[in-house]
């Protein structure tokens, strides 16, 4: 498999899919690295050169923000607006979806499995 920056990306891929396996390259990203690079954007993975290779990567380097650094920076960010105490920061430390969503129903992914609460149905009235 070859590998850019430390990922392995799959062989039997071409090399513009093969590419958006790192974190931080998208479609975009790859037509583009292909382009500037002169690669093939069809041709397979496994038929990239070594300095095909190192063009792309350096390229990585030089122009974009991936992989570890870009989770960094994400980190950081989220980090930086818990410190402030905004609401955002609130959202993410509550684990609570951050951009406006409805919580009442449909917040799953954010919010994980339900948490049955006991005694909230089926209690009867005695009268």
């Amino acid at each position: 498999m070859p590998r850019v920056l430390g990922v392995d990306i799959p062989n039997d891929k071409p090399t513009i899919i093969a590419l958006q396996y790192l974190y931080g390259v998208g479609p975009k990203i790859a037509r583009e690295l292909c382009h500037r690079t002169g690669i093939d954007p069809q041709a397979r993975a496994r038929e990239l050169r070594e300095d095909e290779l190192a063009r792309v990567t350096a390229l990585l380097d030089k122009d974009y923000t991936v992989e570890g650094q870009l989770r960094r920076q994400t980190s950081q960010n989220i980090a930086r607006l818990r410190d402030i105490g905004c609401y955002r920061g609130l959202r993410h430390r509550r684990g609570l979806p951050v951009r406006g969503q409805r919580t009442r129903t449909n917040a799953r992914t954010r919010k994980g499995p339900k948490k049955t609460v006991a005694g909230k149905k089926g209690v009867k009235d005695l009268r």
